[in-house]
């Protein structure tokens, strides 16, 4: 018992990182040292120092206030998203799982055509529609990502479809939806869970991606992906403002990768 208590050691470091990105993010939802909007050209392109800690960007606006709203709006996108392609899958995935017949064969049609294309030229793709904005790249990433969750659950629930405690069950007189709710579901949350600290990275990295390919959320609005794309024209004179917003971006990977592996080997049962 205390072995499966302890935190390990990847669990721990990624609990860590992603509690310092998360706080970064409440606060910059709140309150940052100088408005992220306001320009002030007189102190363009300014090293860090005391006035700033973390130096200003080509238009004078203060990059520690950029990155902390940043990290609330990415943050947010992400989060948002995980929580839509979730919601999706699962619904889609406990049909298409359990009832089987016509319904089956339409939705993972629908699903293996999705998942033929990459998700971010998938998205890139719904953003030419539904434009670059919050809410576009929201639908458009959980679109791009419902279908990884779609096959998981489903394949969670063929394989307690027939399963005696489902059989059980039935036979007390349960309907289809107490069944699936109280009985298959359950069964479903471990891979669940697993796949969405994976997918919280990758929907980070796409709509850091597709900020920095100028169709994630318009400036002046700050992103991490948008502060990168910025950057780009003044890594020899001013390389913070690129280095910054890079290195916020591979902590957040990287303590979401550590947790979703430290969540593998406490759920997998082979690990046991």
């Amino acid at each position: 018992m205390k072995r499966r208590i302890a935190l390990a050691p990847n669990a721990l470091v990624g609990m860590t990182l992603i509690g310092v990105i998360v706080l970064a993010g409440l606060v910059g939802f709140f309150w940052t040292p100088f408005d992220p909007g306001r320009i002030n050209i007189l102190a363009r392109l300014q090293a860090p120092g005391t006035q700033y800690l973390l130096g200003t960007d080509e238009y004078g606006r203060d990059v520690l206030s950029r990155l902390l709203a940043g990290a609330s709006a990415s943050m947010t996108i992400s989060l948002v998203t995980v929580c839509f392609a979730l919601l999706a899958g699962i619904v889609l995935g406990l049909i298409s799982g359990y009832l089987r017949g016509v319904v089956d064969r339409v939705i993972m049609m629908i699903t293996d055509t999705l998942l033929a294309f990459p998700g971010i030229l998938l998205a890139l793709g719904l953003l030419s529609i539904l434009g670059n904005n919050r809410y576009g790249i929201i639908l458009a990433l959980g679109l791009a990502y419902t279908p990884s969750v779609v096959r998981i659950v489903r394949g969670t629930v063929m394989g307690l479809r027939e399963a005696d405690f489902v059989a059980a069950a039935r036979i007390m007189g349960h309907n289809e939806l107490t069944i699936l709710r109280k009985h298959v579901l359950p069964n479903c949350l471990a891979p669940l869970t697993v796949l969405a600290t994976s997918m919280l990275g990758w929907v980070l990295i796409s709509e850091s991606a597709l900020s920095f390919l100028g169709l994630g959320v318009p400036p002046p609005e700050p992103t991490w992906g948008n502060m990168l794309a910025a950057s780009r024209n003044y890594l020899a004179q001013a390389p913070w403002l690129a280095l910054l917003p890079g290195i916020c971006i591979s902590l957040a990977l990287l303590g979401v990768n550590m947790l979703g592996d430290a969540l593998r080997d406490y759920l997998d049962p082979r690990m046991q």
